[in-house]
């Protein structure tokens, strides 16, 4: 477990380090951004949604992938998000992002905990929390085209509940692994959903809480 904790950590570190690099480097930066227009060049378009796609591979090929393959490939993950992520330095000041990165620390941690030690089988609220995830990711793409302001907003507030819920169920479900397994899990594979939960309820919580330069 603590491995697991461990490798989402550096996960987490690799994507805020990589996020402020490009932010900060103006050659990397147009790559995946058109500064004039504000809106993703082609590659930027690739490195937005290839996470996802390394997402489905983790989760087809993780029983026959290797700790090392599963750990590159969460690494490669959490790079590519970080790229993409890069705009939050450009939007919102510094001070904001470490205040909400501190804030969402700490709910992680509590909620995290909560799964951990809770004798409440929370599984059957996590399909519940899976659809309602199914439908934020839906939604999202939808209103990458639409734009609209009042459904992002929408989209915001139920994606903290679904995150917060998600972090404690995953949670949970690792434990539950772990002990059945005699320990014999990947912990690359299971530090990407908790790495995942962090990452979407800190965004969602930057876009609430959030001071824009």
């Amino acid at each position: 477990m603590a491995n697991v904790y461990k490798t989402m950590a550096g996960g987490i570190f690799l994507t805020f380090v990589t996020a402020w690099l490009f932010a900060n480097t103006p050659a990397l930066l147009s790559l995946i951004l058109d500064v004039k227009t504000g809106s993703p060049t082609m590659l930027g378009w690739i490195v937005m949604f290839s996470p996802l796609a390394l997402v489905l591979l983790m989760g087809f090929k993780m029983d026959s992938m290797s700790h090392g393959k599963a750990a590159g490939i969460f690494y490669l993950i959490s790079g590519l998000i970080g790229a993409s992520m890069s705009s939050i330095f450009l939007v919102y000041t510094d001070f904001s992002i470490v205040q909400v990165f501190l804030v969402t620390s700490i709910s992680f941690a509590a909620l995290s905990l909560y799964g951990y030690t809770s004798k409440k089988d929370l599984s059957g609220i996590a399909s519940f929390l899976f659809m309602g995830l199914i439908g934020i990711v839906a939604a999202s793409i939808l209103n990458i085209f639409i734009g609209s302001g009042a459904l992002q907003f929408v989209i915001t507030i139920i994606g903290v509940l679904v995150f917060a819920g998600l972090t404690a169920t995953d949670t949970q479900r690792i434990k539950s692994d772990f002990i059945r397994t005699g320990g014999a899990i990947s912990p690359a594979a299971e530090a990407l959903g908790l790495y995942l939960n962090f990452i979407n309820l800190f965004q969602m919580l930057l876009s609430l809480m959030g001071e824009r330069e």
